[in-house]
């Protein structure tokens, strides 16, 4: 197989079909996976900084200003910071926003069988990474802290800022598998409109 046969087979729609199928199925990994984390504790306090900080979710923390000292990090168990997120309704908003995070996932692999059930999911996918992209503007912690380095603060994103800038990617293959469905969605109308077209309509062929 040459070069030129294998741009071909690259171009053919049974490789787009198969991209997009796949795409589908990787951002269900995404919100299923980490939609599944959001009921562990570690999860939960990992998103503390975001939410607290976050103008459009913060509200939904009972004491959103005072994370800082009650953060715990990824493995780490300590029981009074723990009991303070509990009583901060940390671990009760996490719970409500993995199940939004499920229902996201099982919608969007539905659009390997259904168009129309597919397509809520990929909208809802599309819409989610502008709210945790927002987070790169409102978290502090999305960037390098002033502790002595030359590399701090803007451009030099933290962990925490890396994961959440992956976002961009998501926000792209969303927009990939609406734009999809909504080609599948209207040649299904068309081919319809036609089959039950009366002869002479517009929509349908005239007999010569």
């Amino acid at each position: 197989m040459n070069f030129d046969q294998i741009l071909r087979l690259a171009a053919s729609g049974n490789s787009t079909r198969i991209g997009i199928a796949s795409m589908k199925i990787a951002i269900a990994i995404i919100f299923l996976w980490i939609g599944a984390l959001k009921f562990v504790p570690y999860e939960a306090d990992s998103i503390t900084p975001f939410v607290a900080n976050s103008p459009v979710m913060s509200f939904f923390y009972k004491d959103p200003a005072a994370y800082k000292p009650h953060f715990t990090h990824e493995g780490e168990l300590n029981v009074a910071k723990r009991e303070w997120q509990v009583q901060n309704h940390t671990y009760s908003f996490s719970r409500v926003l993995g199940t939004v995070e499920l229902i996201i996932g099982f919608l969007t692999l539905a659009g390997l069988v259904s168009a129309r059930v597919g397509l809520v999911g990929a909208v809802l996918a599309f819409c989610t990474p502008f709210v945790t992209l927002s987070f790169l503007v409102t978290t502090p912690e999305a960037w390098v802290p002033a502790l002595g380095d030359a590399q701090h603060g803007f451009p030099y994103l933290s962990g925490a800022g890396r994961l959440v800038l992956k976002d961009v990617a998501l926000l792209a293959g969303a927009w990939l598998v609406i734009a999809d469905t909504a080609r599948v969605l209207l040649a299904r109308k068309a081919t319809t409109r036609a089959s039950v077209a009366p002869e002479g309509y517009w929509g349908a062929p005239r007999a010569r």
